[in-house]
């Protein structure tokens, strides 16, 4: 029995739906398994750290090398943390990433705010040369950074890692910047109407209405500070006043390195900075997606 036309036209519709359906699940599962062996690649250092840090010398000397611990050594990391003053590295740490987390916020946000909002003459000008210093590699400045902390006697205190934080970054400050832009004037213009300064329209309508964006930046400015090791070694020659990065040197001997030891340090002390992330996750990719929105 033949088929006429206006039967077979279902047909074919239901068989090119169906193989394009077939073909999107299967380029769904091709890109699921390129991420996933991308995922496992970039995870691979972090489990050998992980794996390490669970070892006897021994094992970690063993060749061929093991993938899996053999016998599992918990107290690795008590023994770590216990061999170096790391309680007080770590409030020292955290001092210094508090009062940089502040200052970054703080500045960046306002400075932002001023480019985004404000009219002055040369203002465009003023934000290409801000952004024309990004260009400039930090190991150009680092030196005359330092003789500049030297004359002023900041060299062995806190200073040289905390005070540069409050002047504001050209990265973070242009991310803000995108951000305030998305803000209608006509809100700034009401809020100034009401008699508002522009410290309270900063305060109370920019920072809350790009919350995305400020956190974001936080979580920079904590992971910068947190995982800094060249500023400690160059300003801090104190051991009472080193931090965590400074203090895992400390496992590393001019004879051996106690790798078990240095690699359960390095894991308590990079918890905290993947517990941020996973706590503002939902922010920082809001937040670099560089699309903030108004809110009414």
């Amino acid at each position: 029995m033949a088929l006429n036309p206006t039967q077979a036209r279902p047909r074919q519709r239901m068989t090119t739906w169906t193989s394009e359906k077939v073909k999107d699940r299967l380029s769904r599962f091709v890109l699921f398994l390129v991420l996933s062996a991308g995922a496992l690649l970039i995870l691979s250092p972090v489990w050998w750290m992980v794996a390490t840090s669970l070892k006897s010398m021994g094992e970690i000397m063993h060749f061929p090398p093991t993938f899996f611990p053999e016998h599992w050594q918990w107290s690795n990391y008590i023994q770590a943390w216990e061999s170096a003053p790391f309680t007080q590295y770590t409030l020292n740490t955290l001092f210094i990433t508090a009062f940089v987390v502040v200052g970054t916020v703080l500045s960046n946000s306002f400075i932002a705010y001023g480019f985004a909002k404000l009219q002055f003459p040369g203002r465009n000008a003023m934000f290409v040369l801000l952004l024309g210093t990004m260009m400039i590699p930090g190991f150009v400045t680092m030196i005359p950074q330092y003789v500049l902390f030297s004359k002023i006697h900041w060299v062995g205190t806190y200073l040289p890692l905390i005070v540069p934080s409050f002047f504001g970054s050209p990265f973070f400050i242009f991310m803000l910047r995108q951000f305030y832009r998305t803000i209608p004037n006509e809100l700034v213009e009401a809020a100034k109407i009401d008699g508002a300064s522009h410290f309270y329209i900063w305060s109370r309508i920019m920072v809350p209405l790009t919350k995305p964006a400020v956190l974001t930046i936080a979580v920079f400015a904590f992971n910068g500070a947190w995982n800094d090791f060249l500023g400690p070694l160059l300003y801090v020659n104190t051991q009472s006043m080193y931090t965590l990065q400074i203090g895992l040197t400390q496992f590393q001997g001019q004879a051996q390195t106690d790798w078990n030891y240095l690699m359960a340090a390095s894991v308590l002390v990079l918890l905290p900075a993947v517990l941020i992330f996973f706590l503002f996750q939902k922010y920082f990719i809001e937040g670099t997606s560089l699309t903030g929105a108004s809110k009414g």
